[in-house]
């Protein structure tokens, strides 16, 4: 069909998700400038419309009234010839100045911190003539940040803008930076608010630089979040710290890894007009470039997670409800048993685009798993174990994987069960993505290629030791597109 639309086109791959949001074709990463405007959720997002790799990065842009169905609209940002932004307009967000839609974004090369406004419902955007606002890094800290300083993350308090930067000092580790100013136009450097510590390697290592910072309000405890990396382009995982900020000094008590697994990266928060604070992130391809060249699309959206505290002072993690509008056809079961060495289909569920709860009690060494995208003949297939005496979540794609596959290693998560001695799961199965949620605070995320086109059956297993299964739901999803 000649005017078959790049999404339409695409859309038979068996590895193009079909309810997490990507792009009609192309290289997508960084979701940017989420907000809520005059009751519409607006996504923006680093975008090459050129083709599948990472490059004269723009500013893709899609709107939602629900979090879930989205629309395309038009390009937000292109780099603009000659200026501060020719080479590329990179990772920021998005903020309502009295009335003013503004984006705060990032310019290269050098990285500086550009602005735009919209006159017209978030459609067309026009670029300030005073860019760059910010238009070198500090200079105290001078050649130590050797040019990393991006990803501009701004909100109100008290009067002000704030503005928080990801940065790094050479062979110390990664910083970010903090900026105040009065009309986002002129920016005084308070400091650095958080600064990372290039020998840590518990509860994770801290890595050379950080990405994508974050910065919002829980209760009474302040959350700051941002991406790991190890230079030059090793972009390991998003990590969250909570502590206490008095306006200036952020003191943490807590950190942990955000998201587990290699594929989540890049998260940024809206803050929704109910209240909520909802998070997306980028999922990276796990496949080799000349895949992703064949396939014509690179990048997708995580689900849209909730944030909330939990009693003990962590994050609560969960995907929001609005995703129970894509249930279709339900299966429930309850009351199972799954012994050593034992294997049983759930029915004749069969699928690449699931939704499925489920909560064990196990045998205090247990361990047993889901195998999700089952060929009939067992040759195929992705395992999702719990191991009881390790207390860790484990994603095995081993056996589920295309030649063309960088990414083999397994994805392990920390989990212990609940107080109960319960395990309790939430997975989202979409082609060639799996996000879990478990237990309420854990979440592990994970990029997968079945080869079969029978790979698609759902079977419960325990390779040693035996757990009752209370209950497990599944539905199948429907497309939002």
């Amino acid at each position: 069909m000649l005017n078959e639309s790049p999404r339409n086109r695409l859309a038979t791959d068996p590895h193009r998700p079909q309810f997490h949001f990507l792009p009609p074709a192309n290289w997508m990463n960084d979701p940017n400038g989420l907000i809520q405007w005059k009751g519409l959720y607006h996504l923006f997002y680093q975008y090459n419309p050129y083709g599948p790799f990472h490059g004269t990065i723009h500013w893709g842009h899609a709107v939602s009234d629900d979090m879930v169905h989205w629309k395309d609209l038009p390009i937000a940002l292109a780099p603009t010839p000659g200026g501060p932004d020719a080479e590329g307009c990179w990772s920021g967000c998005a903020v309502n100045q009295d009335g003013v839609p503004t984006l705060a974004y990032t310019g290269v090369h050098p990285q500086v911190v550009c602005l735009a406004t919209s006159s017209d419902d978030l459609v067309r955007w026009e670029k300030h003539p005073a860019n760059p606002v910010i238009a070198r890094p500090p200079e105290e800290l001078g050649s130590h940040i050797q040019g990393q300083f991006r990803d501009p993350f701004v909100w109100k308090e008290h009067g002000s803008w704030h503005m928080l930067i990801g940065s790094k000092i050479e062979g110390q580790g990664g910083v970010v930076l903090h900026y105040r100013s009065v009309d986002l136009l002129h920016w005084d450097y308070l400091g650095i608010l958080l600064q990372g510590d290039i020998t840590q390697t518990k509860p994770f290592w801290t890595g050379t630089m950080w990405e994508c910072p974050n910065f919002f309000k829980l209760g009474d405890q302040y959350v700051i979040f941002f991406s790991v990396q190890s230079e030059p382009r090793d972009l390991l995982y998003a990590v969250y710290y909570i502590g206490y900020y008095d306006g200036q000094q952020f003191t943490p008590s807590l950190q942990s890894r955000l998201v587990h697994g290699s594929s989540f990266y890049a998260p940024q928060i809206m803050q929704t007009n109910d209240g909520r604070v909802v998070m997306w992130g980028w999922l990276k391809e796990g496949r080799r470039q000349s895949a992703v060249m064949e396939a014509g699309w690179s990048g997708v959206m995580s689900l849209p997670i909730t944030l909330t505290l939990m009693p003990e002072g962590t994050l609560r993690i969960e995907p929001v409800e609005e995703l129970k509008s894509l249930r279709g056809e339900h299966w429930h079961f309850e009351n199972l048993e799954i012994t050593s060495g034992t294997a049983g289909a759930l029915g004749n569920i069969r699928g690449g685009c699931l939704e499925i709860e489920a909560v064990f009690e196990p045998d205090a060494a247990a361990e047993f798993c889901i195998k999700l995208l089952c060929s009939p003949d067992g040759e195929e297939q992705t395992r999702l174990v719990y191991n009881c005496r390790q207390k860790r979540l484990i994603v095995e794609p081993n056996e589920s994987s295309l030649s063309t596959v960088v990414d083999r290693d397994m994805h392990k998560a920390p989990l212990s069960l609940d107080a109960n001695g319960e395990l309790r799961l939430h997975i989202f199965l979409d082609r060639s993505v799996i996000e879990i949620f478990a237990n309420g605070d854990t979440c592990l995320a994970s990029r997968i290629y079945p080869t079969r086109p029978d790979s698609l059956g759902l079977e419960l297993f325990a390779r040693r030791g035996g757990a009752k299964v209370k209950s497990i739901k599944v539905w199948t999803l429907e497309s939002i597109w």
